[in-house]
């Protein structure tokens, strides 16, 4: 078999993991959503007049598959108890209902053209999916650097308003904490409307909610309008993994969530150096946000011209759209479009069912824990390097956010190091049949969680000693740090997106709303652990629980297989 057609087989096989992933209320959890639920219409004209005229309907109008609507008396109805009416829908102006054709209902739902069908997104030239990409992969940039610039601005603003620094910081953790909250809304709503609506409403209300804090006159102003461009900003971390994934086949997953997750963590890592020289200078803290806003608004223009929509099933409806279009048959429609979703159905699916799958997979839970607490060392070291190299070493202005450097040096090391165990990786999907090998994600795991505690422990003890250590050994550290921040966030996501395809955008938000509440709380109380403990002690303590984490990808490895088998999923 050639590599061409391994890759249409894999596209073609991609394709309804991806669809089951990111619609789980399309997935085979609903079997009589996928049968033709009149059955065999013919033999129904004759036994059952009612079915015939829903299916009339259908085929006619091309509208969803409810012919009837329910309407109750108002309490000023002479009866005591609400009354059910049934009225059957009509053509209007006396008209009787056209004849149906003798033709089955399912030969008018569009469908891909099989695996090489031109609007299948995982059959665009690489030019588009470029362009669509990168402006997706901007946004996540410019939303997590707007999470990361604030820190910078914290003394100041607490001078201008006089409050503590602790109150100050608030608004870095309620940006953050509005990333637990968010992803939820707008994964469901991109489940719904696809990926482009979502990304753009989400980009107008972080712009606006970011020139509204660099305006505002109080305190109180800058807290609320902070909250609010995170959570409404957060889109793209529910919405732009989903929007690579529908892109590229499983043959290519791995480097597509590479590429999509560095945005992640290049914004947080980048966003404090210009921050201190921006608030050191003439300009002052307000164009930490004004700067914020304007990216902002650049990657919203780049999202409208360069990104086109790639959800599967919104797709369809635009081809079937295009199709009732050309022929003038308004009964061609998509599967999409004869659904008919009740909130209470989002609502279980997007809120309750995150949270049993977080309270009652432990495999799920552990790596919620163990990428929460990476993720909250982030931002911990947000606090923690102006304590080691401002007020150790003595760096002036936005020097001393230059150490954040060798972060992200470590995080693009990091990037290579996973994309290495690319090929591998595929021989074994190879090998597999073109099924994905979730555990093999694990391997490129193990290295980076040894290294976190090294650089845990590299930073704050050398850090601790200014007057005998020079400072490019704690910065060297810091490389160590990003490394292990990549190479674990990156694998464990790929590890649980492949383990549960069927409900992965509930495993995703479970583990999104974990890991920023321990984001948003650790900046709150780093600044006094390091300097009531002092710093080698505090990082000590800090470096003993990454040690204890080692062994999790290491067991689960061994014994995670197994355990999926003896506990099922039951939602």
């Amino acid at each position: 078999m050639s590599e061409r057609d391994l890759e249409r087989q894999e596209s073609s096989e991609s394709f309804d993991e991806v669809e089951n992933a990111v619609v789980p209320w399309t997935t085979a959890e609903n079997d009589d959503d996928k049968k033709d639920p009149q059955g065999d219409y013919c033999e129904e004209l004759e036994e059952n007049e009612e079915e015939e005229l829903q299916l009339e309907q259908i085929l006619t109008t091309g509208s969803r598959s409810a012919s009837r609507i329910r309407s109750r008396q108002s309490g000023a109805s002479a009866h005591d108890d609400d009354e059910e009416i049934t009225t059957a829908l009509s053509m209007g102006r006396n008209k009787s209902l056209p004849p149906m054709p003798v033709v089955p209902k399912k030969s008018y739902v569009v469908e891909f053209d099989g695996a090489e069908d031109p609007m299948h997104p995982h059959n665009w030239p690489f030019a588009k999916k470029f362009r669509g990409c990168a402006s997706l992969g901007l946004t996540t940039m410019c939303v997590a650097w707007g999470s990361a610039i604030y820190a910078t601005a914290v003394p100041e603003i607490s001078m201008t308003y006089h409050v503590s620094q602790v109150v100050a910081t608030l608004g870095m953790s309620l940006y953050i904490a509005g990333f637990a909250a968010g992803p939820v809304v707008w994964g469901s709503l991109s489940e719904l409307y696809g990926r482009k609506m979502p990304i753009l409403i989400s980009q107008f209300g972080f712009i606006a909610f970011t020139f509204g804090a660099a305006t505002a006159k109080d305190i109180q102003t800058i807290m609320l309008c902070r909250f609010f461009s995170g959570f409404i900003g957060s889109a793209p971390f529910s919405v732009v993994g989903g929007a690579f994934t529908d892109q590229f086949s499983n043959r290519y997953r791995g480097v597509s969530l590479i590429c999509y997750l560095s945005t992640v963590f290049i914004g947080p890592m980048l966003a404090p150096v210009a921050g201190g020289f921006i608030s050191a200078s003439y300009l002052g803290w307000r164009w930490t946000q004004y700067i914020t806003g304007i990216m902002g608004a650049a990657v919203f223009v780049l999202n409208i011209f360069c990104y086109e929509e790639s959800y599967h099933p919104i797709v369809l409806v635009k081809k079937a759209r295009m199709l009732r279009e050309q022929t003038g048959n308004w009964a061609i429609h998509a599967i999409a479009e004869e659904r008919d979703i009740e909130i209470k159905e989002i609502v279980r699916r997007t809120v309750f069912r995150p949270i049993r799958i977080l309270v009652t997979q432990p495999i799920v839970t552990l790596i919620a824990i163990y990428v929460s607490f990476v993720y909250g060392i982030l931002y911990l070291c947000l606090e923690v390097y102006p304590i080691v190299f401002v007020e150790g070493y003595g760096f002036k202005g936005g020097i001393g956010e230059l150490p954040y450097i060798a972060l992200f040096l470590g995080l693009l090391i990091g990037g290579l190091y996973l994309l290495c165990f690319e090929p591998r990786y595929r021989r074994l999907v190879q090998k597999n049949g073109g099924r994905s090998v979730p555990e093999a994600r694990l391997d490129a795991m193990t290295v980076p969680s040894i290294c976190f505690p090294i650089g845990l422990f590299w930073v704050t003890w050398t850090g601790n000693y200014p007057e005998h250590i020079h400072w490019i050994v704690p910065t060297i550290g810091g490389g160590f740090i990003g490394f292990a921040l990549m190479g674990i966030f990156l694998s464990s996501i790929c590890y649980c997106v492949e383990s549960y395809l069927t409900v992965a955008a509930s495993v995703m938000a479970a583990n999104a709303f974990l890991r920023s509440a321990f984001a948003a709380a650790f900046p709150l109380f780093g600044k006094q652990m390091f300097h009531n403990m002092g710093t080698q002690w505090a990082g000590t303590l800090l470096g003993c629980v990454a040690a204890a984490m080692v062994p999790i990808p290491i067991l689960f490895r061994l014994y995670a297989a197994k355990l999926k088998k003896t506990i099922k999923l039951t939602f």
